[in-house]
């Protein structure tokens, strides 16, 4: 374990700075805004009839979110902790629901009782599968899903490129200037409308096609992310909660149109969210609402994290018998407060104990 000089002092460099309440907030909607995406894609695979079908857009508005954050809690103490304590910090924080999501995901795989995959692919796949997602390895195996990067639990594909957006802060951009950082966005910015334009939406990065969209997708948003706290673009606002999750989740509802999606998804992703950002950091939460935005901060990690391997489950009962749309339509609001409980459950009684454990030796290390 590595020992940073200065004793208590320097243990005091690990503790996490104050969250923005309404980002926080903000958070947890996208999160359940993706969870609800997922469910309606089954449903109803037609983007163009989905009345949720930009919801992808979520995983860019966490990556701009990311960036502010780490920005806002690094940027003046990296030097301090130094880089590896950065590492382990991030590590702490991340890597627990990775493991966890990866055991949910080998489990629903191994006993889906409405699939043959397992069988068909075989105990020695199925274990390459999980060491990959455990140690966030991409690996797009089963084509009757879709090619994920990670079939076992496919959002864990935004988590590798979190991964490596942490790693270039830590050793490159902490130490480039804002004039450098705002080329390199304005070129990310050219590669996200060169992604819309050639697929014809930016939901890209998630399978083993498109991969290194998912690269373009996190150096945008984490760039504009940092450089909206950097540039102080902070606007105040009475929104609030309410408001300002409103403005967000309009940005998911615009209606799926394949001849202008890659202009509506470029100009969400590198206009509307970073403004989306900068209203938040500005925004003060009604005391009223403080636990409920602590609620969906906390919330929305184990949330993306561990959701997906259940939705495989029901994709597999919907390949078996078929349910109507009514059907679908109870199921979708049942398994969504179902998934909520569940991930605070776990956050509660796993992820937070895992994690809490891991922090406590590392600050102990450091006296």
């Amino acid at each position: 374990m590595l020992k940073i000089p200065g004793g208590a002092a320097s243990a005091n460099l690990l503790q996490t700075k104050q969250h923005f309440q309404i980002l926080d907030g903000l958070r947890g909607v996208a999160a359940i805004s993706v969870l609800v995406f997922h469910f309606m894609e089954f449903a109803v695979p037609d983007y163009e009839k989905s009345f949720i079908a930009h919801a992808y857009l979520a995983v860019d508005f966490f990556f701009c979110l990311s960036g502010f954050v780490i920005a806002y809690a690094y940027d003046t103490r990296l030097k301090e902790i130094g880089t590896w304590t950065f590492f382990k910090l991030r590590l702490i924080r991340l890597h627990p629901l990775v493991i966890i999501g990866s055991v949910i995901g080998l489990l629903s795989f191994v006993f889906d009782p409405f699939s043959n995959l397992f069988a068909k692919y075989g105990t020695g796949k199925t274990v390459l599968m999980f060491l990959a997602s455990c140690f966030m390895v991409p690996y797009a195996l089963i084509k009757e899903r879709y090619f994920n990067n990670f079939h076992l639990n496919p959002p864990s594909w935004s988590l590798f490129w979190e991964y490596i957006a942490n790693i270039f802060y830590a050793l490159i951009i902490i130490r480039l200037r804002n004039v450098l950082l705002w080329i390199i966005t304005a070129i990310a910015a050219g590669l996200i409308c060169y992604e819309a334009y050639t697929n014809h939406y930016i939901g890209v990065g998630w399978d083993g096609l498109t991969f290194w969209g998912g690269g373009a997708r996190v150096l945008y948003s984490f760039l504009i992310g940092i450089m909206v706290y950097r540039s102080k673009w902070i606007i105040k606002s009475r929104l609030g909660l309410v408001g300002l999750s409103i403005l967000l989740v309009f940005a998911f509802l615009i209606p799926f149109r394949p001849a202008f999606n890659y202009i509506t998804d470029s100009v969400v992703v590198i206009l509307y969210f970073p403004f989306i950002m900068a209203l938040g950091a500005g925004a003060t939460v009604a005391a009223k609402l403080n636990k409920l935005c602590k609620f969906l901060g906390d919330i929305s990690y184990p949330l993306y994290m561990i959701h997906y391997p259940f939705l495989w489950l029901l994709y597999s009962y919907m390949e078996k018998y078929k349910p109507t749309l009514g059907t679908m339509s109870i199921v979708i609001p049942v398994g969504t407060l179902l998934l909520i409980g569940l991930a605070y459950l776990i956050m509660t009684y796993i992820d937070i104990p895992i994690r809490k454990y891991l922090k406590n030796r590392m600050e102990k290390a450091t006296n």
